[in-house]
């Protein structure tokens, strides 16, 4: 499938939905995408019921036509605490023969010695690039299964954790995916030229 055929789909078949299998197929796809220091900050929330949209829906800033048609809308955080997981992700490269345990000793320790150190706005700012990362491939992996996407960030960023039920001080919102077969065609857009936003050294 051709990347640069994707357009933002903004209405939805409401009667398509997406079973949790297929859900959870896209979403282990698109994990496969790149994070600093392998930590995958992303946590997902896959919003399909009418009441998780009743809730999402009073912090969204319009797109509600995304809501009320789409099959889930995937809200997308990132973690402040994923060192956390530091630990297990380790242990399953140890177990599929990825790394040796000498170092995971040191990585961890590595961690240990880092996380006094750092602030939770530069772990934010490095969860949210990450999270960009896994909303792109995400969209793209959701077009190879058959369906579209329209990334939003009109939202309240303050209130959505709460929302959600989600402490707000631990999870950061990256941004919202609306997702399903599409029922219009999404517009076209132009992209500026190379020339604009290059600059050869």
């Amino acid at each position: 499938m051709n990347l640069l055929e994707r357009k933002s789909i903004r209405k939805y078949d409401s009667k398509i939905k997406i079973t949790k299998e297929e859900m959870t197929v896209i979403l282990e796809e698109a994990t496969r995408a790149p994070s600093s220091m392998n930590m995958q900050p992303w946590r997902f929330i896959v919003i399909e019921t009418l009441e998780g949209k009743e809730k999402l829906k009073h912090v969204l800033m319009g797109n509600h036509l995304q809501l009320e048609t789409s099959a889930a809308m995937i809200v997308i955080f990132t973690d402040l605490k994923k060192y956390e997981f530091a630990e297990k992700i380790f242990d399953k490269a140890i177990e599929n023969n990825l790394m040796p345990s000498e170092v995971k000793e040191k990585q961890l320790r590595n961690i240990a010695n880092m996380i006094p150190n750092l602030k939770d706005e530069s772990i934010e700012k490095s969860g949210l690039i990450d999270g960009g990362l896994v909303a792109m491939q995400l969209m793209h992996i959701a077009r190879e299964h058959g369906y579209d996407t329209c990334p939003i960030g009109g939202f309240n960023h303050d209130l959505i954790a709460n929302a959600l039920g989600l402490d707000d001080k631990r999870y950061k919102p990256v941004m919202i995916l609306s997702i399903g077969k599409r029922a219009e065609d999404g517009y076209p857009s132009i992209r500026l030229d190379v020339d604009d936003i290059t600059t050869w050294m």
